[in-house]
């Protein structure tokens, strides 16, 4: 069986080409849970207007604004 050389430099840019593939296959994980606003329930007409702090609930109510 062969063994074959390799100089120095070539292994290190195999090393380093090997580290910078591994770098960019990173996963982002998001911990806020305020980001998931499709599970989010919508808030009633009532709850819309104290937040607010208008007087009436019919801007919040659609369907209900005539």
């Amino acid at each position: 069986m062969k063994k074959i050389k390799c100089p120095r430099s070539i292994v290190a840019i195999l090393v380093l080409l090997f580290a910078v593939s591994v770098s960019n296959c990173s996963v982002n994980w998001r911990t806020n849970r305020a980001t998931h606003s499709h599970k989010a329930k919508k808030l009633p007409p009532g709850q819309a207007k104290k937040l607010h702090g208008d007087k009436s609930a019919k801007r919040y109510a659609p369907g209900h604004n005539k």
